[in-house]
């Protein structure tokens, strides 16, 4: 597996990671995860060299991260690089932030996160982590060591994202990019 070090850093990240929000289901209609299979793809995934796991809050309506948590427990902790979402949009008060951290230390069942998001960061759900003091209540996980490395994942217009890299400091960003978008 082809691995790139992450900035000027000694950490050795694959170019691919493996992604949950898409795991095999015990039923086509359902959200269902089906643990044998999707275990098999972690397994297989870092059996291979791919160290980078990407999941979310609302993947699976949470499945996925308890999922993820589950597969992992038999790993390791330092052969791999966990990576999670704060679903902004599922916040209706500043300590519903908390919360959903909270929980979601809970559901991968770790003591930290290597890379945690503010997931799909758009003109409105930015404006709301203002509001809210998200940044502010990462930087200090991030400050305590529960988060290794903080940044965001993007789905707006190229003006937002300026100003979303203008307002804060950011160790990375997750950009959905389509090559079949370019011009």
């Amino acid at each position: 597996m082809l691995k790139r070090n992450y900035k000027d850093s000694a950490l050795s990240i694959s170019v691919l990671g493996l992604g949950c929000m898409r795991l095999p289901k015990m039923y086509p209609d359902k959200e269902d995860i089906d643990y044998e299979k999707a275990q098999e793809m972690v397994d297989y995934a870092l059996a291979n060299g791919i160290n980078y796991i990407d999941t979310a809050h609302m993947y699976h309506d949470g499945a996925s991260e308890e999922f993820v948590g589950h597969a992992l427990k038999k790993h390791d902790r330092s052969s791999y690089f966990l990576a999670t979402k704060m679903p902004i949009w599922m916040a209706e008060t500043p300590a519903d932030v908390e919360r959903i951290f909270n929980l979601q230390l809970s559901r991968l069942q770790t003591d930290y996160f290597d890379f945690y998001l503010f997931h799909s960061l758009s003109t409105e759900n930015f404006k709301k982590c203002i509001d809210f003091g998200v940044y502010e209540f990462l930087s200090k996980k991030k400050a305590e060591g529960v988060i290794r490395h903080l940044g965001f994942s993007f789905h707006d217009k190229p003006d937002v994202l300026e100003k979303i890299c203008n307002t804060y400091e950011w160790d990375f960003a997750q950009i959905q990019l389509n090559y079949l978008d370019w011009e």
